[in-house]
């Protein structure tokens, strides 16, 4: 089995702007930290399908099987956001994985939408719809950045740069996950035509994390909703991200 690389020589930029924010190098994990976060939960079901399926049951059992597959191949460590029906803010499922200093955050969802059929992996979106929310969102992050990173004590200019050598590690780390996952969940499950989309999901937010979240299909469809109530179809998508993960692991370093 391939071992793990030592980190600490050569790190990518963003652990490396991570590490010179907090004025230290880390101590080399023995393995990486996966969270998988499942969509909703508690007093909020999600989707609902025509035959009563919850989204937030469906991702919970599919993110379950998921974290056995990873841990029994022993390439990762996993944290789940949440392992049973509970409520968890947006924001909190973020900070888990931030005060975990996670390696990589895929959330799970099976939503509802007009038409739409089959399984799709999103990342986050920096287009903005126009120029002044673009400047909102610009002035909201910096101070959402500032709250949350460990930064040193040295003029705004460098904090920005170390905040873009994170930005752009994490966004190539986060398109490379989409690219495995789209490659592995075609060989067992049916797409959504331009199956790698983006968006301005909350969850995708973390500066310094490789992100996506998939969707595992779509409730409002009769023919997914079906699907995602059997227990092989599950199991055919938690194999197709086991698969997906374990690539991105495998050339992280």
């Amino acid at each position: 089995m391939r071992a793990w690389p030592n980190r600490s020589a050569s790190q990518p930029a963003a652990r490396a702007g991570r590490d010179v924010a907090a004025g230290q190098l880390r101590p080399t994990r023995a393995l990486p930290l996966v969270v998988l976060d499942p969509g909703h939960g508690g007093r909020d079901p999600g989707a609902i399908g025509t035959e009563g399926t919850e989204e937030k049951r469906i991702v919970l059992s599919t993110a379950l099987d998921l974290k056995q597959r990873l841990e029994a191949a022993r390439t990762c460590r996993v944290l789940l956001t949440r392992t049973r029906d509970v409520f968890v803010p947006l924001a909190e499922r973020v900070e888990i994985a931030r005060r975990r200093e996670a390696d990589l955050f895929v959330s799970l969802h099976a939503d509802s939408a007009p038409g739409a059929r089959g399984a799709s992996v999103y990342t986050l979106s920096e287009t903005a719809s126009d120029a002044m929310s673009d400047a909102l969102a610009r002035r909201e992050n910096r101070a959402d950045l500032a709250g949350g990173l460990r930064l040193p004590s040295v003029s705004p200019e460098v904090q920005r740069i170390l905040i873009s050598l994170m930005r752009q590690e994490t966004r190539a780390g986060s398109a490379r996950l989409a690219r495995l996952a789209v490659r592995e969940l075609g060989e067992d499950v049916p797409l959504l035509p331009n199956t790698h989309r983006e968006a301005g999901f909350v969850v995708l937010k973390a500066p310094e994390i490789p992100s996506a979240l998939v969707e595992l299909g779509f409730l409002s469809d009769p023919r997914d909703e079906a699907a995602l109530r059997r227990p092989d179809h599950r199991a055919r998508l938690a194999g197709a991200l086991a698969r997906a993960i374990g690539g991105w692991l495998a050339t992280a370093g």
